[in-house]
């Protein structure tokens, strides 16, 4: 029974932490999310994750805001495509732990 009880923990707190690489994030990133990003706010789009005030505010709900992205645009990402891309994002950008 602990042992399930442990492993349980363990499984519900891993959503929250990013899986992704952000090696692998960055060219699907680029491909895919720029140009949209730039269309919107010009420069070099970068502008989308340094706004003040700052809409994403934790990395479950940068997941949820690449998730929703990926489905409007089309990208045919899968569940790990997006985390790769949140984690890059995380990393240049959020900063979340």
């Amino acid at each position: 029974m602990r042992y399930t009880l442990s492993l349980l923990c363990i499984l519900i707190a891993l959503p929250a932490q990013a899986a992704g690489d952000p090696k692998l994030g960055k060219p699907l990133h680029d491909k895919q999310c720029v140009a949209c990003h730039v269309k919107l706010l010009g420069g070099d789009g970068s502008g989308m994750y340094t706004r003040k005030p700052r809409l994403i505010n934790s990395a479950t709900a940068l997941r949820q805001r690449v998730a929703v992205c990926s489905t409007q645009t089309n990208a045919s990402w899968f569940p790990e495509d997006e985390e790769h891309v949140a984690a890059w994002l995380n990393q240049a950008f959020y900063k979340f732990k």
